[in-house]
This record gives structure tokens, C-alpha cells and sequence, in this order.
């Protein structure tokens, strides 16, 4: 296979990656048909990164994926350094591929004297070089209106909703969401399920603490129920897990976690191991090692939506019709990460 994909006679695609997760590119890569771009990457002794690519890119459409895992500063830098490379080696355009997108959570001012982070890491990737960004899920969507350009803004909704219509009884389900800030998402996962109950988790954050919120109680029907709690991320687990306290003690039969990015930060894997629940699915926006993967967890790949997503974008054809669900040749054949 090549490493580049030959469109129309103008047109060629190009897939980078980054040290954070190669193998979510490696299999991004098959479901194009192509192999990535290889590059040349290493660390000086004192911590700056060294970026080069092997093969011309001149007038391709390239398409930069890295995750922003842990140590997510460095991974950052690393796809800016990318970037900068490809414009500067005549790149058509250059498109920024972030699975799960570092600091979206920031994207409002909640105290006197703090940065809206969101807005910068966008502005960053704009002055780099990047044309256009496709990310997965954003913490609030309305963070596409930062970018001064072309926001793909993908949602792993039908993936993650095709696993649990088969895995989770539907007879006696109810959507939860786990704060009022989801409640838009958690009534489209209602609605898409057949029309579902739906509750929320009435909950209070303490802005001068991170990873830290306090349930009061929940509005909606959960009891005898199979609870589905669906979010965005799972970063420390512990307002989740305070989510899934609440609702077992109010009566529900039991409790399936949802979350398309599982960053499972310090002490989440314990916490989700003794929380109760009954499963616990995520996409891999970030990678999941073996060591944080608990008997009850279940990621999916999220490599044929970035696919689906990155054709959509080279062919100039529609990405929102991927909202309804994948293309049937970017069905995944092994739907596991």
C-alpha cells in the first residue's frame, strides 16, 4: 500500500501521526486503504522534540491525528511541531486529527483572572498552520465557534448506541444524564433508543476544586431500572462514581457507564472498581492500556469514525451524515480496541 492516496488528479491524501498512540492511526490507515506517512521523531536531552517526515508532501491534503494523552503538554507540542513542518514543506492543506481534544473542558471563564484554554489550544493550531480540525465529542460543542476555520465536529453517538441497544436490556432502560449540562445529549440518546425514559442527576461542582462534584438527587424515575449514565469523559471517576452511588441508592436495578473519552486519571480504575457498576464502555479517543482495563470495561475503536470522517473531508462530501451511523464499508470488523 501506499502512503498516499491518489483522488482526483489535484487531489492526494496524507496521514501523519504522533508518538501518543500510533497504532489508532496504523488502523485508521486500513480502513483508508493507505499506510501512514512515516516520520522521524525523537526527544533532545533536555525535553524538546525533533520532528521530519520521510516522504514529500507537497500539494497533499494531510491529515495530522494525535492523541492528547498523557503527558498531554508534550503530545500538544508535538502535533504543533507537525504542523508547522508540513506548511512549511508546501502541504496543500493541513487538517489537525484530535480524537479527544486536550483542555476543551476549559472553555468558559468560571472565576475572575483564568484563561479560556479551549480558545487557545484552537488559536495554537491556527497560527501552526492548520486549515481545518476534526476532533471527537468537544465538552461543549458550541467550542467549534473558536476555531477561525472549518470545525468537523464527529460524535462516536452511533458506535457507542449500536454496542448498547445489543448489551444492555431495553425493556426497563433509562437515559441518565449526569448533570444538566448533558441533558440535550441524553435526550438524543433517549430518543435514538426508541424513546426511553430520561432523568438527571441534580449535582453542584466546586470551581475551586478539580475532578470534584456533589450529587443532591435525582430528577426522573430510576427506580427498578437498568440506568444508562452517559458522558463525555471519565478523567478521575469520581463524580461519575458519585453519580452511580445515587442512583443505586435510590433503587436502580443497575447502572451502565457510558463515556466516549476514557482518560482514567489517578485513582479512576479503583474507583470504578468499587463503584457498583454494572459495565463500563468507552471509545479510544485516548489509548486504555491492559493495566486500566477492568473485567467489567468494554472500549470500542474509534479508527472506522475518524476513517468515515477523514474521507468524508478529502471528498468534500457530507459529515453529518455520519451522525446517523458509519458507512457500510467503514463497518468496523472488529469493533473492540
Amino acid at each position: 500500500m501506499s502512503a498516499i492516496l491518489e483522488g482526483t488528479p489535484d487531489k492526494r491524501l496524507a496521514l501523519v501521526t504522533g508518538r501518543a498512540y500510533p497504532e489508532l492511526a496504523n488502523e485508521v490507515a486500513q480502513y483508508l486503504g493507505i499506510n501512514v506517512l512515516p516520520t522521524t521523531a525523537y526527544d533532545f536531552a533536555n525535553g524538546e522534540m525533533y520532528v521530519r517526515f520521510a516522504e514529500p508532501v507537497r500539494g497533499a491534503d494531510v491529515f495530522v491525528l494525535q492523541c492528547h494523552t498523557n503527558p498531554i503538554n508534550k503530545w500538544v507540542m508535538e502535533q504543533l511541531l507537525m504542523i508547522d513542518a508540513l506548511k512549511r514543506a508546501s502541504a496543500k492543506s493541513i487538517t489537525v486529527v484530535a480524537p479527544f481534544l486536550g483542555y476543551s473542558r476549559q472553555d468558559k471563564k468560571h472565576q475572575g483572572r483564568e484563561p479560556i484554554t479551549a480558545r487557545l489550544m484552537f488559536d495554537l493550531f491556527r497560527t501552526a498552520g492548520a486549515n481545518r480540525l476534526v476532533t471527537v465529542d468537544l465538552h461543549a460543542a458550541q467550542e467549534q465557534g473558536f476555531f477561525d476555520g472549518p470545525v468537523d465536529h464527529l460524535t462516536a453517538m452511533p458506535v457507542l448506541i449500536d454496542y448498547v441497544r445489543s448489551h444492555v436490556p431495553m425493556d426497563k432502560a433509562t437515559i441518565v444524564s449526569p448533570d444538566a449540562g448533558r441533558i440535550k445529549v441524553s435526550e438524543q440518546w433517549a430518543a435514538k433508543l426508541g424513546g426511553l425514559p430520561l432523568a438527571f442527576i441534580h449535582k453542584t461542582r466546586d470551581i475551586t476544586r478539580p475532578n470534584h462534584a456533589e450529587a443532591h438527587g435525582i430528577i426522573g424515575d430510576v427506580q427498578g431500572r437498568d440506568c444508562v449514565v452517559v458522558d463525555d469523559m471519565i478523567d478521575t471517576a469520581g463524580t461519575i462514581c458519585e453519580a452511580v452511588r445515587t442512583l443505586r441508592n435510590s433503587g436502580a436495578a443497575s447502572v451502565t457507564l457510558v463515556a466516549t473519552h476514557g482518560l482514567l486519571s489517578g485513582p479512576a480504575v479503583e474507583r470504578l472498581r468499587d463503584c457498583g457498576t454494572r459495565e463500563i464502555i468507552l471509545m479510544d479517543t485516548v489509548p486504555v492500556p491492559q493495566e486500566k482495563r477492568l473485567d467489567n470495561m468494554t472500549v470500542l475503536s474509534v479508527a472506522p469514525l475518524l476513517a468515515a470522517g477523514i474521507r468524508s473531508v478529502f471528498e468534500e462530501g457530507s459529515v453529518a451524515t455520519l451522525l446517523e451511523g458509519l458507512p457500510e464499508d467503514m463497518r468496523p470488523r472488529n469493533i473492540y480496541a
